[in-house]
């Protein structure tokens, strides 16, 4: 028989020290609350409203093949709303998120993937070739600006020249800024809305705002615009149901989702996988055979055991717009849902050894639907989840068979939050130790 929610378990500690635990330590502070209270239990985070974190694949499913008119994630991704703007598929419900996500959809077509190979793999190529050999270095930043030319070209389909360069200068500027602590603090005292309109939050993104639009009003008016193949040339020319482009706001807005999705989450990805694998030498060794035999099965399995063991973000959360029952407990409308990702990859029903680096797990059994839930899921699962993937796997290889890598602190690194992301906390700071490759050509422009 179902119970009413006040009877759901969970700490008991004052609110301040559980959201402490949350944002300092989230992933061993929601394992302590799954081994006392169970796959359902309640946490009290600053001044939100209460989440009721679900453990278990079978309460995961229900959420994520629930109803999305029941299920809000827009509601639930709020605090991201001062950098991405109103117009945002990720803080969008109901209809107008259906016809954001429609228009996105086709750009990130598992085809289309293919188009950006050749260019993600010169880019982390003209990179790796860049670093000092015998000299302590952070990988994190390094991986960043990977990811944030990828993204400039393929995406905002920028070509080399003083545009590009003064406009991934301004994008990353911001982004450094609004990953701040400090950030965070404001936003949870002031909340999403009012943070935004503060002068100060105003000066901040004013800058990389008028540049973005800028790009957007240049490349509409393009003559070669329909023969572009990057992604904001595609939205350009995308039209909805009832034949209505998409608007410079929402441009903008998507064009910051993509960049805060794509860039931000796939090289602290990319940091991680590094880190596991210098830390685990048979895998790094197996990693390496098997490239060179041309193989890619142990790379995927690699990158999936990564995305499990360090995922970049604790939870995916919902908004309920009506009562629903889960997990024997009766959770009345406006309740806010908290699948923990962690919790979930962590189930040793699923993943024997939990917390060993073995990738062989995904090589024999796949990864499944509700275990393995980095990107989230059902219809709300991210867009870009197939370029980060894909992204991954040009740019690892580069790494590892150019390089051979030593860890400066040999303990594991701790795990560190930067905004809503969990980062490595030491920056994946290597050495290289030795360089096998030649310095590669600059990279390609993207075809125009």
């Amino acid at each position: 028989m179902a119970t009413s929610t006040t009877r759901i378990p969970g700490p008991r500690a004052p609110r301040a020290w559980q959201a402490f635990g949350f944002f300092t330590r989230s992933a061993p502070y929601f394992a302590k609350q799954q081994a006392k209270h169970g796959d359902v239990f309640e946490v009290h985070i600053a001044d939100e409203k209460p989440w009721v974190v679900l453990s278990h694949p079978d309460l995961v499913k229900q959420v994520f093949t629930g109803s999305p008119a029941v299920f809000h994630a827009g509601k639930a991704n709020s605090i991201l709303l001062p950098l991405l703007g109103d117009s945002s598929v990720l803080l969008l419900d109901g209809a107008e998120h259906m016809r954001q996500r429609k228009l996105l959809l086709p750009a990130f077509h598992g085809q289309r993937m293919t188009a950006y190979g050749d260019l993600m793999r010169e880019v982390a190529e003209r990179e790796v070739a860049q670093w000092p050999l015998g000299e302590p270095m952070e990988l994190a930043p390094r991986m960043q600006d990977v990811t944030l030319e990828v993204i400039m070209r393929a995406v905002f389909g920028m070509r080399d020249g003083d545009e590009l360069e003064h406009v991934s200068a301004l994008l990353r500027h911001l982004l450094d800024e609004i990953m701040r602590p400090s950030t965070f603090l404001r936003l949870a005292i002031h909340g999403p809305h009012k943070y935004r309109e503060l002068p100060r939050s105003k000066r901040q993104i004013a800058p990389s705002d008028a540049a973005l639009f800028e790009v957007i009003r240049a490349r509409r008016d393009a003559d070669d615009l329909a023969d572009r193949d990057d992604i904001l040339s595609l939205l350009l020319q995308a039209r909805d149901e009832d034949g209505n482009p998409m608007t410079d706001q929402e441009l903008r807005d998507e064009l910051m989702t993509l960049l805060v999705a794509g860039h931000e989450t796939t090289a602290t990805s990319l940091s991680w996988a590094v880190e596991r694998l210098i830390r685990n030498p048979p895998v790094l060794a197996r990693l390496k055979a098997e490239l060179e035999e041309g193989k890619d099965e142990y790379l995927d399995a690699v990158i999936k055991e990564t995305l499990r063991m360090r995922p970049v973000l604790p939870v995916v959360v919902r908004d309920l717009q009506e009562e629903v029952e889960i997990g024997g407990h009766v959770l009345p409308a406006g309740t806010r849902v908290a699948c923990s990702i962690t919790n979930v990859h962590r189930n040793p029903e699923v993943y024997p050894d939990p917390h060993v680096f073995r990738p062989e797990r995904f090589i024999e059994k796949p990864a499944g639907t509700y275990t393995f839930i980095p990107f989230g899921g059902g219809i709300r699962r991210c867009l870009g989840a197939s370029f980060a993937l894909f992204e991954m796997k040009q740019v690892l290889p580069a790494i590892v068979q150019q390089l051979e890598l030593k860890a400066v602190d040999p303990s594991p690194e701790p795990v560190k939050r930067r905004l809503i992301t969990l980062t490595p906390g030491r920056r994946t700071t290597v050495v290289v130790a030795a360089r096998r490759a030649p310095v590669p050509e600059p990279v390609a422009t993207m075809a125009a």
